[in-house]
């Protein structure tokens, strides 16, 4: 009895040390150094399940989403601010738009690995009470994230069928998404690639949000 009460106990202790782990990737430099006082605003806003990038909807953002307006996002609406980008696993991420989609063989799948998807939406103004956290970025900084999360995405097509609404799609994106390697890591490794400051390793919302006040929100 002793032994199955033990083992009973490694679950528990295996999410704890992952916790502790993404706290200490959060806080652990990625060695970059941009970002902070540039003229630049990029948004991190968090949703219920991870965090997106808000890009501004200037013109050299539409023309490098062209593929995104083609499929059918307005990006070029007047109505449209922001940009919306993220990025997941295939089955988990076009199937869950909140925790009350989520199923245990969507959570398995995604958990020991999925093919990527970028998610391409679009908003309006942002309200004040909206949560999202500021990216001040130079224009050459920005023009790297832009590239960066590009990157993922270098020949992308529509993922039929999956969408929240009339003005958002998927896309097929590259990488393998896993417990280790989550959209709040991809976060990371996008802004990691462009040259900003941030947290090493973030696979959690929390993480994400640790490392912004760490290092780049004041």
């Amino acid at each position: 009895m002793r032994r199955r009460g033990r083992l009973l106990l490694v679950p528990p202790a295996l999410v704890g040390l992952y916790l502790l782990a993404a706290v200490a990737g959060a806080l652990w430099p990625n060695g970059r150094t941009g970002g902070g006082d540039g003229p630049v605003t990029v948004w991190l806003l968090s949703g219920p399940i991870h965090y997106d990038f808000l890009l501004p909807a200037d013109a050299e953002t539409v023309a490098a989403f062209g593929f995104a307006e083609r499929a059918g996002v307005p990006l070029s609406d007047p109505r449209v601010d922001w940009i919306v980008v993220g990025w997941g696993a295939r089955a988990f991420y076009t199937a869950t738009e909140s925790y009350a989609d989520l199923d245990a063989a969507t959570i398995w799948h995604a958990v020991t690995g999925d093919a990527s998807v970028l998610h391409v939406s679009v908003a309006g103004a942002l309200d004040d009470d909206s949560g999202a956290r500021p990216l001040r970025l130079t224009p050459a900084e920005y023009d790297r994230l832009r590239a960066a999360i590009l990157h993922y995405a270098p020949a992308p097509d529509p993922v039929p069928d999956a969408g929240f609404g009339p003005y958002d799609l998927f896309f097929t994106a590259t990488g393998r998404f896993h417990l280790f390697r989550t959209c709040n890591v991809w976060v990371a490794e996008v802004l990691e690639r462009a040259g900003i400051r941030f947290g090493l390793w973030t696979p959690t919302p929390f993480a994400v949000t640790l490392s912004l006040s760490r290092f780049q929100v004041d």
